[in-house]
């Protein structure tokens, strides 16, 4: 996916003139380092001093270490799976090749490496995935947890491996901040779990080339970090890796003043990233996740080696917290909502853990739980040693006292009603800061889960790069469960991670009390000379869901789309359809009565164009059925639709 010169134009008209100062700053800054590359400053003496405070690996649950090291015997064995391709490759990775598409990036100066051009380089998410060397954080656990030597070994033959093929600002591996500081946050992690490997400090402190790939990671995150309308969960990878890496690893003349800038640059952008309800503001729920571990992992580094932290950025991840917990489902699933890369910010578990579990249970180790908090019966490696690391305690700041369902400055409303069902209503910003990069144009549309299970589901978001279609397509009004008009997108899409015109959206009332059902309505005005509003009412007594659109103006032709999850047969005679699924071994079903005034048809699995599909996880899609309604909206008279669940 190359950008066009077109997009370049429409991207600098998001920016303001301190940002594009900034850029233009970099740019020159880029030339320079072309030919002036920098020697690293002698080191003498370094000494690693972050260490697992004892008793922290005994403190492990049983279950969750075993799910590591099977995970890690996988790695041991050359396995493993980034965003739904299986390698079989990775006893010796070839740290450039795409295994997608068969390509490798080519070599040079990294600024001069078309990352974004997929015929040139592979998919760049599938090249930059295991360079992030969480996987390695795996391996590094694995040897704390067993003490055995190899997975040590295979550490420290992949970092000398990847050290040795990616000299600082050579290649694609240099291109993106957030990788170099995802990347910094995993040595050292690498370096605290391996610490009573003699090995260790060899790899490490006393290590010329590490000791030189430390330095020049830090000193590119200080020279171009992302501003300006790019300052979102980026940001924040980028301050936190800078900032880990100051604390843990501050032998260097810069350290001390590299830690200072980070924290507070940190401390700035989780409050700017983040709504005062606690949820985060580019209203993508996999970047909450994201957001909140790394902050925690921020933490964790400032407290171990007694770095006071300002209060401020205890009080953001407490709130990003309390609200993660106040919109899972019953089976601790969030919203689906926004993009998701299923990026993560220290990844120490093997699979099958439940990534919001973990949060959860790290929330409660290092804040307490509320009583209304959902419980969490999983376990995970992560959580003790954050825990052990992080200093506990609530800040000072009010919690909620019961569970809130309303979300006024992220126009996100859950409805709950006996039987486990929990329904999203979306009247929220179209996303954050003026580009918007990772928002899609589902601006009222809902979500509703049955006992965990996707009924009407948020399709997801499956890829960035290289498909153009397929990315246009999830991020579509049409691809959400609401209602498109003249066959526009609510929003206006300016390319690849850019909105040029965002719907403004208002809710007009919001009344969810706890798990009694309750009444949601909110309007938008994406469609230039109409407005779509939207009721729902959700019935606790009866477990009914109805919902009713109404364009206001203009009107014209419409598109009502309903999405049904991977697991939903659907039965669609004229506007009714019967949809069932199995849940626990046990057989379940609703009946969905939909507007009759529309023609109603089912697609499934459908690629020209696309409709009818389910994303999983990033680079992965699956056949689902949704039901589209077409006719023309008058102003005379609204849709409604009525989804019952039996039993």
């Amino acid at each position: 996916m190359t950008m066009s010169a077109g997009w370049y134009l429409r991207r600098l008209s998001r920016m303001g003139p301190r940002e594009v100062g900034g850029r233009v700053g970099d740019t020159l800054r880029r030339r320079r380092w072309r030919s002036a590359r920098p020697v690293r400053p002698e080191v003498t003496g370094a000494r690693f001093t972050a260490l697992l405070p004892p008793g922290t690996i005994a403190a492990v649950p049983p279950d969750a270490a075993k799910r590591l090291v099977a995970e890690a015997d996988r790695l041991m064995a050359g396995r493993g799976e980034f965003f739904g391709v299986e390698r079989d490759d990775l006893v010796d990775p070839d740290w450039w090749y795409d295994p997608k598409t068969g390509r490798r990036a080519p070599w040079g100066y990294a600024f001069d490496v078309p990352y974004r051009d997929e015929e040139a380089v592979g998919d760049i998410k599938q090249i930059w995935e295991p360079s992030r060397h969480q996987y390695l954080t795996v391996l590094a656990a694995a040897y704390a947890l067993t003490g055995d030597d190899r997975y040590a070994e295979r550490v420290a033959e992949h970092l000398r491996s990847w050290w040795g093929a990616n000299a600082p600002l050579r290649g694609v591996h240099w291109t993106s901040g957030i990788e170099l500081g995802i990347r910094l946050l995993s040595w050292v992690w690498v370096r605290r779990l391996l610490d009573g490997w003699p090995g260790a400090a060899g790899l490490f402190e006393e290590n010329p080339v590490a000791l030189t790939q430390i330095w020049h990671h830090q000193r590119w995150l200080a020279a171009f970090p992302s501003r300006g309308s790019s300052a979102n969960n980026h940001v924040i990878a980028e301050t936190a890796g800078q900032f880990a890496a100051a604390c843990a690893f501050g032998w260097f003349p810069s350290s001390a003043r590299w830690r200072a800038d980070a924290l507070r640059s940190l401390e700035r952008q989780l409050r700017a990233n983040t709504h005062l309800s606690g949820l985060n503001r580019e209203l993508a729920t996999e970047y909450h996740g994201l957001v909140l571990e790394l902050g925690l992992a921020a933490v964790a580094e400032a407290d171990a080696a007694g770095v006071p932290v300002p209060s401020t950025v205890r009080v953001v991840l407490l709130r990003m917290t309390d609200a993660l917990a106040a919109v899972v489902d019953g089976r601790l699933r969030p919203p689906r909502q926004g993009d998701a890369d299923d990026g993560h910010g220290l990844v120490v578990d093997g699979a099958g853990t439940d990534r919001w579990g973990s949060l959860l249970a790290t929330g409660d180790a290092v804040f307490g739980r509320r009583d209304w908090w959902p419980e969490v019966t999983g376990t995970d490696v992560r959580t003790p040693m954050l825990a052990a690391l992080i200093r506990p305690g609530s800040p000072a700041v009010t919690r909620p006292a019961s569970r809130p369902s309303h979300f006024a400055d992220a126009g996100m409303t859950i409805l709950r009603a006996p039987g486990e069902i929990w329904c999203r209503c979306d009247g929220g910003p179209h996303g954050f800061l003026s580009i918007a990069a990772h928002a899609h144009a589902d601006a009222l549309s809902v979500e509703v889960r049955h006992d965990g299970v996707d009924v009407l589901a948020d399709p997801g978001t499956f890829c960035y790069h290289g498909q153009p279609e397929w990315r246009r397509y999830f991020r579509s009004t049409l691809g959400h469960n609401t209602l498109q008009l003249e066959g526009a997108d609510q929003s206006v899409s300016g390319g690849p991670f850019l909105w040029t015109r965002h719907a403004g959206t208002r809710v007009l009332a919001a009344d969810a009390p706890g798990e009694g059902g309750g009444r949601w309505s909110a309007e938008h005005d994406g469609y230039q000379g109409s407005v779509h509003r939207r009721r729902v009412e959700l019935t606790a007594a009866s477990g009914e869901l109805k919902v009713v659109d109404e364009v206001r103006g203009q009107g014209g032709e419409v598109r009502l789309a309903f999405h049904l999850g991977p697991a939903i047969a659907a039965d669609l005679v004229g506007n009714r359809a019967v949809l069932s699924w199995t849940r626990d071994g046990e057989d379940r079903s609703a009946a969905l009565d939909l507007p009759g005034k529309l023609s109603w048809r089912a697609h499934r699995g459908e690629s020209n164009p696309p409709l009818g599909w389910y994303s999983p996880g990033f680079g992965r899609k699956e056949p689902a059925t949704t039901l589209v309604g077409t006719g023309f909206a008058d102003g005379a008279e609204g849709f409604t639709t009525v989804l019952r669940f039996h039993g």
